[in-house]
């Protein structure tokens, strides 16, 4: 209690004032401390953060300049194209396709995400990134000219390919022909430049910023309906479904859907109901995700071929694939290897509102390679499908596919009806999809490792 009070003022009032006073955040011990607390909890978040980054940029900054040894006798099979790296003129174009590639990647320094004070994703957020790789696959099909490749005028090709020689081969390089090569790309880079403001627009639409339609923050914010947040480990399933939305949301691509499979199914009515449009307008292009498990806790070994001819295909856009916990987006093979883009290489956050802003960063030159054998059982697969036309070939080269695992279950199956659940924006949660044959059936199970799991 105050020790003076005026004339007139009760000690009850003097009571209130001083338990008033003292409620004060300012003039509370304990308060005060919470808040130093909270303040320690963030810079060492912030430290956590900067230390993971680092020791990325250090890691993958090392290995990303490893070269991976690549065989001459075998081709480089690449979404759909075969390249004979014997041929110079083919080696040349299989770097142009690679390079041509997005590349997304973990990314520091940008605004914080939404309802954290997270600046960085490295460290979990490498599926989102593989997630935004193939979508961007998806989106080079759907805006740009077949066969586009990115404009090299403004970037310097160094020997990024290490080929496996035979002894007659010793001594030759990839320098022989440079001036040849160098009078090819002035050429290609003069034909690529009315294509450069789309290509650039892609970039901008997958930026670290909040505007970015798929930028990580869109994509942090659409995956709390599935229980995720910034931080969290994100699987190749919930991904599709946040990609789902992510394009649905976006005024600018009416002409484009995204449909992801239920049960490890594709149902061709569900499909149909979301492509078609009312005369005269023509059906809208789609990109096809179908989240997988092809086995246990490792791959299983029936679905290697599987896997390898659907990369074959000119429709099939990527894998969201890796190793455990460590997501890769596989874009072909050689022999018994996958060819993949790493994203946990953390670069500095590009800056999209500036006029021609660098785009370097974002196409990788050092093509990559792991054995098959080591790929996690869990990813999803991408198609797309160039309207309706396009679909119906894809159904029957797909199905073609799948059949070459028919000595046990198909990993993945077409129905013509469609599914019983109408809503396709919601990711699941807690539920294993098994499927037998041409049937799938539900399980509850709250701790597998993933949405779907194929048996």
């Amino acid at each position: 209690m105050s020790l003076s009070h005026q004339e007139g003022q009760s000690p009850a009032d003097d009571i209130t004032d001083d338990w008033l006073f003292l409620s004060s955040d300012s003039a509370r011990p304990e308060v005060v401390e919470v808040r130093r607390e909270d303040q320690e909890t963030e810079d060492k978040g912030k430290l956590r953060s900067k230390l993971v980054s680092a020791w990325n940029s250090v890691k993958y900054g090392w290995t990303l300049k490893q070269k991976s040894k690549f065989s001459k006798s075998s081709p480089v099979i690449m979404l759909g194209k075969s390249y004979e790296l014997k041929d110079e003129g083919e080696r040349e174009h299989f770097r142009r396709t690679f390079v041509s590639l997005l590349w997304l990647t973990y990314r520091r320094g940008f605004p914080p995400l939404g309802g954290c004070s997270l600046t960085t994703d490295s460290g979990w957020g490498c599926v989102l990134r593989t997630g935004q790789m193939l979508l961007a696959q998806g989106l080079l099909l759907h805006l740009m000219p077949p066969g586009w490749t990115w404009s090299v005028s403004h970037h310097v090709f160094k020997d990024d390919m290490d080929l496996e020689s035979r002894p007659a081969d010793c001594g030759q390089t990839f320098q022989e022909g440079s001036n040849k090569r160098s009078r090819k790309l002035s050429l290609g880079s003069l034909l690529d430049r009315p294509t450069e403001p789309t290509h650039r627009k892609v970039v901008s639409w997958l930026a670290d910023h909040p505007s970015a339609p798929f930028g990580i923050h869109q994509m942090v914010e659409l995956g709390k309906s599935s229980g995720k947040k910034a931080g969290d480990w994100y699987g190749p399933s919930i991904v599709a479904h946040i990609l789902q939305k992510a394009v649905a949301a976006f005024a600018d691509l009416q002409n484009l859907a995204v449909y992801v499979a239920q049960d490890c199914t594709i149902y061709k009515e569900n499909v149909k109901r979301l492509c078609e449009r009312p005369p005269p307008q023509s059906w809208k292009s789609v990109i096809i995700l179908v989240p997988v498990r092809l086995g246990g806790q490792e791959l299983n070994p029936a679905y290697v071929n599987c896997v390898q001819k659907l990369l074959t295909l000119k429709c099939c856009i990527g894998i969201i694939g890796g190793k455990p916990k460590h997501s890769l987006f596989f874009v072909g093979f050689q022999d018994n290897n996958l060819l993949y883009l790493d994203p946990h290489y953390c670069q500095p956050t590009v800056d999209i509102t500036k006029k021609n802003f660098p785009l370097e960063s974002f196409h990788c030159k050092y093509p990559r390679k792991m054995a098959v054998s080591r790929m996690d059982p869990s990813c999803t697969i991408g198609f797309y499908a160039n309207g309706q036309k396009d679909f119906e070939s894809l159904c029957t080269t797909v199905s073609e596919a799948l059949s070459t695992s028919a000595e046990t279950y198909p990993m993945f199956i077409f129905a013509e009806g469609h599914s019983q659940e109408e809503e396709q924006s919601h990711a699941p949660t807690n539920l294993t999809y098994i499927q037998r044959t041409t049937k799938c059936k539900r399980v509850d199970t709250s701790n597998s490792m993933d949405e779907f799991v194929l048996l």
